[in-house]
């Protein structure tokens, strides 16, 4: 006797975007269990809110100068000492957090956007557009960040805007790369193919089909160049040619008292200094963090 099984009897078979939404949503919990992302997300959330209300908290004004306090230690009435011009290091530090994460922030969103655009167009399209794109690529990253960087810079005007262009545009191909190399292994799969047979145009395939599944390489790559960024950007002001004085940036302020450590007087180096590296390191603690929950 031949059983036949009712059609309405049978468990549907989860669709691809309800599949690849599950999948997100494991990758965000694996993210929030990590204790590297959580210790990295407190630091850079300290700096964070330095950057936002540091200058409202802090007890001095940044530019405040006092020729009779100059150079005088840590201590109950300033904490991280003063400078060279008697101006509070602690507030300097703080209110400092607001130039390096703004414009590291905003040259690794412009590396991040044009780098995903190029490497998406790259990956999918191939060809000879692959080829021209793919030289161009190799020939930029056989020169070091901060040397390009310093290169271009010195050509123009330093000025805040001029360091997220820079900085942006150097990161670009990087990013491209690495979005490349995630878009040649999707491009391949039967989503995209299906899309194809449906006579999708090539940028809804690119940015509505492939885009949306290569996000965590893209997220990734965002938080490392991120890192990147703030130690490029602290090394060109430290060079003289990022982001310039008064500003209370932090390579600016290295520059200005390095060669007082030689006296002694190393508290308006190295309390920057300190800050430059516990950002940094709270960064790629965050990115650590990211790679390995959405590696798995």
């Amino acid at each position: 006797m031949t059983v036949t099984q009712d059609p309405l009897a049978i468990t549907p078979v989860a669709p691809p975007r309800d599949e690849a939404r599950v999948a997100r949503r494991e990758q965000i919990r694996l993210v929030l269990r990590s204790k590297t992302f959580i210790a990295g997300a407190i630091i850079v959330g300290f700096w964070v809110f330095c950057a936002a209300f540091g200058r409202a908290v802090a007890p001095y004004s940044p530019f405040e100068t006092d020729i009779l306090a100059k150079l005088e230690p840590p201590s109950a009435e300033h904490w991280f000492g003063t400078d060279r011009t008697g101006r509070d290091v602690f507030s300097r530090v703080l209110a400092g957090a607001r130039d390096i994460m703004v414009v590291s922030l905003g040259a690794t969103v412009l590396g991040t956007v044009l780098g995903t655009a190029i490497g998406l167009a790259t990956g999918y399209l191939r060809g000879l557009v692959d080829d021209i794109v793919s030289r161009v690529v190799d020939a930029f990253l056989a020169v070091p960040v901060v040397v390009l960087g310093l290169l271009v810079l010195v050509a123009v005007t330093p000025s805040k805007l001029t360091v997220i262009l820079v900085i942006g545009v150097v990161f670009t191909p990087i990013i491209a790369r690495t979005v490349r190399a995630a878009v040649l292994a999707e491009r391949e799969l039967e989503y995209v193919e299906a899309a194809r047979l449906r006579n999708e145009r090539a940028p809804y395939i690119m940015f509505g089909e492939i885009l949306p599944n290569v996000l965590a390489p893209v997220l990734v790559e965002f938080t490392v160049r991120l890192g990147y960024a703030i130690f490029a950007i602290a090394t060109l002001s430290f060079l003289g040619v990022g982001i310039q004085p008064p500003a209370p940036d932090w390579g600016v302020q290295v520059f200005d008292h390095y060669q007082f450590l030689n006296g002694g007087d190393w508290w308006p180096t190295v309390f920057p200094a300190a800050a430059i590296a516990t950002l940094v390191i709270g960064v790629n603690l965050v990115a650590d963090g990211l790679t390995h929950a959405l590696e798995r």
